[in-house]
């Protein structure tokens, strides 16, 4: 997951756009003719657009944009510490 990404794609999609293109990434996916790092990148784009929907709703729940972003790293390095 890469904040800048995140950030990008929560500014310029809304929760829709990222929705439809989570279902589309998720069918891609499960294509038998993707090579190992070919999945990968699909899998890191799932995580971004996953990201940007979470700060998406902090923000809908009131939350400035800096700080759903930060609130939203330190969720992730939490549990990667863990």
């Amino acid at each position: 997951m890469k904040l800048p990404v995140i950030k990008t794609i929560q500014r310029t999609c809304t929760p829709e756009q990222i929705e439809t293109a989570l279902a589309v990434l998720e069918s891609i996916s499960e294509a038998p003719s993707l090579k190992e790092p070919e999945v990968d990148v699909i899998g890191e784009l799932i995580s971004n657009l996953c990201g940007a929907l979470e700060v998406h709703e902090m923000i809908a729940d009131g939350m400035s944009e800096k700080d759903a972003g930060n609130a939203f790293m330190k969720k992730v390095l939490g549990s990667i510490d863990r």
